[in-house]
């Protein structure tokens, strides 16, 4: 089962009364009431697209949407009755993709799906024609959004399989914090997030590189993460 929209609300009412016009616009919705019922009900839908509430009960959608990004490249609208910029920032921070105030006039809502779903279908198609990388014994598949280590299949989060690819694609380039978040979030750094090396350090351990002293996955002190073309070994 594949739909466009999984909406994540747990005002009854509201819910029922977006679904219908998003519904009466072309778009098919499936409607999740609690946030602990939220991964399943979104492996089982497969959205396009999550709109999340930001109170939920069972669980907050900051929780939801953090886990969302570990497993979903796709975009996440949050929709929330918080109105001040901070939560927009701590929202934005988490994965989410844009941030609508409740109660959102309808037709304001639809455009900013129908922008994102649009923006993202069209990455998709970019991502698509682009050749895969290979580096040696690595291969990074960005149609398949799939790695392959000498031959062996290594599994990645979404989030990982990004970063990496952004690593590959410049191979040989020190890349700076500050890039590689714009490059896998799509929005300037902040100077205190650490999630990056939280990643980097994930992909080192999955591709056997040494923690101690990478020599795949050089950390630049001062300056950033290199990549390694050449440290990759032979093609299978």
């Amino acid at each position: 089962m594949s739909i466009d929209i999984l909406l994540i609300e747990d005002d009854e009412r509201l819910a029922g009364l977006t679904r219908q016009y998003l519904e009466q616009n072309g778009l098919t919705v499936e409607v999740e009431s609690r946030g602990d019922r939220a991964l399943t009900s979104f492996e089982r839908s497969r959205p396009r697209l999550v709109l999340l509430d930001w109170m939920l009960p069972g669980k907050d959608g900051l929780s939801i949407c953090r886990e969302l990004r570990d497993v979903y490249a796709g975009p996440i609208l949050m929709l929330t009755a918080r109105d001040t910029d901070i939560d927009e920032v701590v929202g934005l921070e988490a994965g989410a993709d844009d941030y609508v105030t409740k109660p959102a006039d309808p037709m304001v809502l639809l455009a900013r799906i129908r922008g994102l779903l649009r923006r993202f279908d069209n990455a998709s198609q970019q991502r698509k024609a682009q050749s895969d990388i290979v580096l040696g014994g690595l291969k990074v598949s960005n149609s398949a959004q799939q790695v392959w280590l000498d031959g062996e299949q290594i599994p990645m989060t979404t989030q990982e399989f990004q970063l990496l690819y952004v690593l590959a694609k410049n191979a040989g380039t020190v890349l700076s914090r500050e890039a590689l978040f714009r490059e896998t979030r799509g929005i300037d750094y902040d100077g205190l997030d650490r999630s990056i090396d939280g990643r980097v350090s994930r992909l080192r351990k999955k591709l056997g590189d040494n923690a101690e002293s990478p020599q795949r996955i050089k950390t630049v002190w001062g300056k950033g993460y290199l990549l390694v073309p050449d440290a990759w070994g032979e093609s299978p």
